[in-house]
Parts: C-alpha cells; sequence; structure tokens
C-alpha cells in the first residue's frame, strides 16, 4: 500500500522549495496526487461523495498554500472537485431513473432518501449537467439504455439500487475522468499544434515572447504544414528564455531571428501577429505571464497587430485579479540580474548591517488586461476573451472557487 501522506508531504515539499515549476508539471503532478487521493480514501458508507469531496479539499488545500504562484495546482483542484460533483450528479439521476422504473414506469412516485442512499449534494442539486460533459458524451449514450433487453433492464435496474455496487462504480468513474484530464494535460500542446495551420498563413511575420513548448510546438506544426512565415523571438530577460526558444525552433528548421526586449516596440511594425504562451488565464479573460509580456502587448495594441494566446484549458483559473486568493506576482532572486560580485561592490561596509546601497526588483511575471489580447487558442478551440467567463463555467463549480488553504506542512 502506497503511503498516501507520503506522497502528499512530497509535493507540497517540492512546491514549496519550487523544485517543481511550470503549470503543465505542476497541474500534471497535482492530478496524480488527487487520483492517488481518490482511490486509496477510506470512505464512509454513505455519503461517499461528500467525503471523497472533503479528502480533495483537505490535500488540495495544502497545496496551494505550499505555492500560491502556481495557480494550476488550484485549477486542478477544482477540475478534479468539479469531476466529482458531476458524477455524484449523474449516479443521482440514474438512481431516481432506476427506482421510478422499480416502482411503475411513469406513475407519481416518492423516492426515499434512505433507500436510494443519494449524497447531501445530489439531494441538493439534481441538476443539468454542464455543456463540456453534454458535448464529451457519446452519440449513443442516450440511447443505450432505452435498446437494452428485459434482461439487461433487470440488471440496471438491480446495480442502480445497489448501494455498495452504485458506490464501487461511483469511484470508478471519477478516477477514469482524472485520467482523462491528465491525457488532456499530456496532449494539449499537441491538439493546440493543429490548429495552427488556421491561423497562419504565408508569408506573415510573427513574433513571440520567452519560452513555452505550446507556442514551439504551434510554430513547428505550422513549418510541418508548409507555412513559409518570419519568426521573432523577444530573448526574455532576465532568464532569457527566448535563446533557449530560438534555439529549439532553428533545431527544428524555422528561421529565426532574436531581438531584446526593449527593441519590441521598434520592431512590431513589421510583424503580423504575436503569438505568446502564459502562465495563467484569469476569469475576466486577462493573463498572468513573463514579465515584460505587458509591453509586448501594448505595442501589439499601438500598432493594431493581434496579440493571440495559445493555452491548455488547465491554466483557465475561475478567480479575479482581485482577489485575495490570487498571488499575481513574486520576486525571484537579484542574482538573475546582477551577479553577487556586481552587487557586493555596493555595500556599504562602513555600518555594522553592510546596508547595500543598490536595491535590485526582480519580478516573475506581468498581467496583461482581457483588452489587451485578441483571441485565446486552446485544446477545445479558439475563443474572445469575453467568452472565457463561460468556459470556465462548464469546468469549474461555483462552490469551489474558493478553497481553504491548509498550512503546508
Amino acid at each position: 500500500m502506497v503511503d498516501l501522506q507520503g506522497l502528499v508531504n512530497e509535493l507540497v515539499s517540492k512546491l514549496r522549495r519550487r523544485k517543481v515549476e511550470g503549470s503543465r508539471a505542476t497541474a500534471r503532478l497535482t492530478a496524480e496526487l488527487l487520483r492517488s487521493v481518490i482511490s486509496q480514501s477510506k470512505l464512509p458508507a454513505t455519503n461517499q461523495p461528500a467525503a471523497l469531496i472533503d479528502a480533495v479539499r483537505d490535500v488540495g488545500g495544502k497545496l496551494i498554500a505550499a505555492n500560491p504562484i502556481e495557480l494550476a495546482v488550484g485549477n486542478i483542484v477544482r477540475r478534479v472537485l468539479h469531476i466529482i460533483r458531476e458524477e455524484d450528479h449523474s449516479n443521482a439521476r440514474d438512481a431516481v431513473e432506476g427506482f421510478r422504473l422499480s416502482v411503475g414506469g411513469d406513475n407519481d412516485y416518492i423516492v426515499e432518501q434512505d433507500h436510494l442512499n443519494l449524497s447531501v449534494a445530489a439531494q441538493s442539486s439534481l441538476c443539468r449537467p454542464s455543456l463540456h460533459s453534454l458535448l464529451e458524451r457519446s452519440p449513443n449514450s442516450a440511447t443505450t439504455y432505452f435498446t437494452a433487453t428485459s434482461e439487461d433492464d433487470s440488471e440496471e435496474k438491480r446495480k442502480s439500487l445497489d448501494p455498495i455496487a452504485r458506490s464501487l462504480e461511483f469511484r470508478r468513474k471519477v478516477i477514469s475522468a482524472v485520467n482523462d484530464l491528465i491525457e488532456d494535460i499530456n496532449t494539449c500542446h499537441l491538439v493546440i499544434a493543429e490548429l495552427a495551420v488556421e491561423h497562419i498563413h504565408p508569408n506573415e511575420v510573427i513574433l513571440t515572447f520567452g519560452h513555452s513548448r505550446t507556442v514551439k510546438e504551434f510554430l513547428c506544426a505550422a513549418r510541418e504544414k508548409k507555412r513559409s512565415f518570419g519568426l521573432f523571438v523577444a530573448e526574455g530577460a532576465p532568464k532569457y528564455q527566448g535563446h533557449l526558444l530560438a534555439k529549439e525552433l532553428a533545431a527544428r528548421g524555422l528561421q529565426t531571428t532574436v531581438i531584446t526586449d526593449s527593441a519590441v516596440f521598434a520592431m512590431i511594425s513589421r510583424v503580423n501577429m504575436v503569438i505568446v504562451g502564459v502562465h495563467a488565464v484569469m476569469a475576466n479573460g486577462g493573463v498572468i505571464g513573463p514579465v515584460g509580456l505587458n509591453m509586448v502587448a501594448l505595442a501589439a495594441q499601438k500598432h493594431a497587430v493581434p496579440f493571440v494566446v495559445v493555452t491548455g484549458t488547465h491554466k483557465l483559473c475561475p478567480l479575479y485579479p482581485n482577489n485575495p486568493e490570487v498571488s499575481l506576482n513574486e520576486m525571484r532572486s537579484p542574482s538573475e540580474v546582477l551577479s553577487f560580485e556586481e552587487f557586493s561592490d555596493c555595500m556599504d561596509y562602513r555600518i555594522g548591517t553592510g546596508a547595500p546601497q543598490l536595491h535590485v526588483v526582480n519580478p516573475a511575471f506581468d498581467y496583461v488586461p482581457p483588452e489587451l489580447v485578441s483571441l485565446f487558442i486552446t485544446d477545445i478551440g479558439g475563443y474572445y476573451p469575453s467568452y472565457m467567463y463561460r468556459l470556465i463555467a462548464d469546468y469549474y463549480s461555483s462552490d469551489d472557487v474558493v478553497i481553504q488553504q491548509k498550512p503546508a506542512s
């Protein structure tokens, strides 16, 4: 048996010590841990969905508190909670339908709470499924029940009224949905890349900023489809992630020009489109990205250049920038800007504390408001910033927007 608490403490430690960074890595590890929580948690005989929700919220609160700046952690926790709630509601509807058939079809009936053993959440809201879950259903799922034989009907009715069988099936469905979520996280950049040929046209000039795996695959996919285009990569100081992206693109056959961040405004008039990756997409359609991204967005707006964001749906955050739970930024080490040797020359050793005469401010992120974003290209299609709230409503439950953050132990 795997030590569940040990797994939780290990990921909490990695997040707190910044051993794991980046939305994709943190999202995948969070989903895998929560899958273990779901499969190994000991649940009571009754109201299991509520107990499972509490277990996920407890672990999720610790993970979020370990590194609040990694918003993808909270996103995945809320996605898993939404999966549990939707499966609970689906089971409740199936149980009610099975009970209706067992007592005589469409006649009036009273559903006994203890007999059906529904969870509190399902009893309070037998709500309609989200638009996303409806679209993901297979075409034959709605008609399978009606084409079943009498023997199959009897078996299904027996299972729908058996609390143990329903509980096992519930946990199996939740784990299956979480597996699908992990698969989406792992492959979203490839799905987004398939849309590149629809958005990049021949002889265009594109500018990107910093380093993004999704952007890299998006541009390379267009190149493989025989799209010929020019490419500027801003270097993304002080970590110079643009240098890494430029080398990777050149290695895959794309002609790439590296420019300094300060040259973005000078070069933007030659550009047809800006394509960037981001750290998170907020509920209002604004984005959090690497520091300097807002400057690029302002330059694009000034010259009427489309500013396009490519991102996986695991980066959609149901919080607004002004929410107290949101950490918009963090200060990174001054050594990324100035070496210690250069910095030590500015120390005042005449006083006992050696107070520096020079201070270095090195923020990690920028916030770009929604009015500067032209289009989002996600693994489920392209959307305008004004539609982000609808996508978020499909992926998250309003009951899970605020998660009590537990102290990281």
